[in-house]
């Protein structure tokens, strides 16, 4: 018994170093210039685009350990980490070295009659938490945007990535140091396992703010669990609704498109939703599209009645984020019938309307509530990169602080600074 106790003293204080390493790295990245951190950004993707050598090895691991423990082919691709995706990853924290510092931007601000001037001006968190799942890129994304936008950052990215991780963070520490930036800006607590990110979550006043990134049932923990405020981002069961003007190329590049370019990922399409005036005329060309490209369609009576290949829907399959070359299709009576369905199953992250009416164009754009709506587009646009954010921190799912992809002024707060010359309150 003595010995457990010894371990788990070990294992908190470790722990709690290198939440107390973050907090003084915060206070140096706080007032970093924007030449520092650009500087720093820049060394980090010479780094990670150098690094295939490093990096590729430790990540087939990962992929050959996933692989045993029965890890999804969705999550496999989350996973996977070869030499053309890290040279994409570098070109990311590139875009990001020439987007605007947020940090000290004034939002608003005036002069009082009394003389007093006040200012509101962004200011980073300080350290930032992030808890995700077999998604090495996200180490990267995450830490960049952290450091541009003058946070410390904490990683938790799960032992599916852990090898993976090891070497990125290696990477990103050596980057760094080398301009003189303390290695401890950003920091994993893999080690730690999933106490670790029990104690992630329980670090209130040493953690700032915590994003999850993951599946629904991780992102539901965290937000259930964690003392420290969460960002949320949501699971993507995303809808497409083909109204009875859409046209059908339009309606068959779009759908497939959103479903079959990266299937893994949370802006593809999960559920197809086809007005009956159109069914007749859109589903064979859509769905024949899809069928080829191996897409399984879980479709309803309507939708089989055109397309006899389509396995029976269940209720699930309407709330179900596939990541997978699967589709749910069901047929609505009208635009009103597909916005009903999309309230009761949709987890709020992005939908789109394909038509040519422009007032069903307006009523979805208006009435539809989730974080991004579109109309005659592919709802994989949902997208830090795609919306020129270099990356994104994640795309939030909530209302308060920040609602779809999520980039540089989204990981920062504000604060209010006033400047007198001796005037006080009567």
């Amino acid at each position: 018994m003595p010995e457990v106790t010894v371990l788990e003293s070990v294992t908190a204080s470790g722990f709690d170093e290198k939440l107390a390493d973050a907090r003084a790295a915060s206070l140096v990245l706080a007032t970093a210039n924007t030449d520092l951190k650009n500087r720093a950004l820049e060394a980090v993707a010479r780094a990670i685009e150098c690094a295939a050598a490093d990096v590729v090895p430790a990540n087939d691991l990962d992929l050959a350990n996933g692989r045993e423990n029965g890890l999804s082919d969705a999550l496999q691709d989350r996973l996977r980490l070869d030499e053309a995706r890290l040279v994409s990853l570098a070109a990311a924290v590139r875009e990001i070295v020439s987007l605007t510092d947020p940090v000290g931007e004034s939002v608003r601000g005036r002069s009082l009659p009394n003389g007093v001037r006040i200012d509101q001006v962004r200011v980073p968190f300080g350290v930032v938490g992030a808890i995700y799942e077999a998604r090495p890129n996200v180490t990267v994304d995450i830490a960049a945007l952290a450091l541009k936008s003058g946070n410390a950052v904490v990683l938790r990215g799960g032992s599916a990535a852990e090898n993976t991780n090891r070497v990125l963070v290696g990477l990103i520490q050596t980057a760094l140091t080398s301009v003189g930036l303390p290695a401890a800006s950003v920091q994993t607590i893999d080690e730690f396992g999933r106490d670790g990110a029990k104690r992630l979550m329980q670090a209130r006043g040493a953690v700032d703010v915590l994003i999850p990134r993951g599946s629904a049932h991780l992102i539901e923990t965290v937000v259930s669990e964690s003392k420290v405020p969460v960002i949320e981002t949501g699971a993507g069961v995303v809808h497409v609704f083909l109204d009875e003007s859409a046209n059908e190329q339009w309606a068959v590049d779009i759908v497939h498109n959103a479903k079959v370019q990266r299937p893994s990922v949370c802006n593809a399409l999960e559920t197809l939703l086809v007005h009956e005036k159109a069914a007749d005329r859109l589903l064979g060309p859509v769905l024949d599209r899809l069928a080829r490209s191996g897409v399984v369609i879980h479709g309803d009576d309507a939708t089989r009645a055109v397309f006899p290949d389509a396995v029976v829907a269940t209720d699930d399959d309407w709330q179900t984020e596939y990541m997978s070359l699967d589709i749910a299709v069901r047929v609505v009576r009208d635009v009103d019938e597909a916005m009903e369905h999309i309230r009761r199953y949709s987890t709020h992250h992005t939908e789109s309307i394909i038509t040519n009416d422009l007032g069903n164009a307006e009523r979805f754009l208006n009435e539809v509530d989730s974080a991004v709506v579109m109309v005659n587009a592919s709802t994989r646009f949902t997208d830090g990169g795609e919306f020129g954010f270099g990356a994104e921190v994640g795309i939030s799912t909530q209302k308060l602080h920040a609602r779809g992809p999520m980039g540089l002024p989204e990981l920062t707060s504000t604060k209010w600074l006033v400047r007198g010359s001796g005037q006080f309150r009567s």
